[in-house]
């Protein structure tokens, strides 16, 4: 069963170090919770190393520049890691799969401009999937994140046998229009239709031993993960053999609202135990 804490305070001695997700636990994108940074400046202060983990299909200097702006400098915590930057390594180094058999010729998905994501990476950007040899999704625009508004293209992709590399797994996500679906979503979707995809991002393996070679290997045992999905952050950690705690008032939030027996309502939503966090707080605080 999952425990109830109103901080991390209370468990601090169970842990080194903590990979923290950002959109729901750590701000909304509007600007960082200050709760939020204050419990960030008391985990260093205690001696934790704190590594920001998001399922961003950009770079994880982009997302440093912009948790800046947001309100939280990159010399208060200790590094990002994003799933984009994951894959622009694998992509880079193409020694291992998926990335060695994905070819040069990609159809490039994202939110806004995608500059920096494909700099210093040996493809060819196309627009038109005849010529392409894999989809990369990377993000989607808020007008465009409906996966049924895909369905068509998607079915030609998927004909085409067209793998596609999901660079950011999350089902829904936070933006100024409410919570949308989010390109997971619409990886999904081609997944139903019969197309192959590769997922890169939480809960999937591959970020957390990246973020485990960040940290210096540490036990995984001695990494807390703080986010507020079920699906992503604390399946993926516990997978990863990780120590799991759930922000109740992130994507989350609306189902667990009215739960009289919040731990009981956090049960019934996981539905697997691979899903049950190991402690639930209501906010990121110390």
């Amino acid at each position: 069963m999952t425990a109830l804490i109103a901080g991390l305070r209370e468990i601090a001695d169970r842990f080194d170090h903590v990979l923290l997700d950002q959109w729901g636990t750590v701000h909304e994108g509007k600007a960082v919770f200050p709760e939020a940074r204050d419990c960030i400046r008391a985990l260093r202060a205690a001696g934790k190393r704190v590594l920001i983990l998001s399922n961003s299909g950009r770079r994880s200097d982009d997302n440093a520049e912009r948790l800046a702006d947001l309100g939280l400098p990159a010399e208060e915590h200790d590094g990002v890691l994003t799933s984009g930057e994951v894959v622009w390594h694998g992509l880079r180094e193409k020694s291992e799969p998926p990335y060695n058999a994905l070819g040069r010729h990609a159809l490039l998905i994202a939110r806004g401009n995608a500059l920096s994501m494909v700099e210093g990476l040996d493809f060819v950007a196309v627009t038109n999937p005849s010529r392409a040899d894999f989809i990369w999704l990377a993000g989607l625009d808020d007008l465009s994140t409906n996966p049924e508004d895909w369905r068509e293209e998607l079915e030609v992709f998927a004909a085409r046998g067209l793998p596609m590399l999901c660079a950011n797994p999350d089902l829904t996500m936070f933006t100024a229009r409410g919570l949308l679906p989010a390109p997971g979503a619409l990886a999904r979707l081609y997944a139903q239709l019969g197309g192959t995809v590769h997922y890169v991002g939480k809960p999937h393996a591959a970020i957390f031993t990246a973020a485990l070679r960040r940290l210096g290997d540490p036990k995984p045992e001695r990494v807390m993960v703080v986010g507020d999905s079920l699906d992503h952050d604390i399946e993926g950690g516990r997978r990863a053999g990780m120590l799991t705690a759930l922000i109740t008032s992130g994507v989350h939030a609306e189902a667990l609202a009215e739960a009289r027996d919040l731990a009981a309502a956090i049960r019934d939503l996981a539905g697997d135990l691979k899903r049950m966090p190991d402690w639930a707080i209501p906010r990121l605080t110390w």
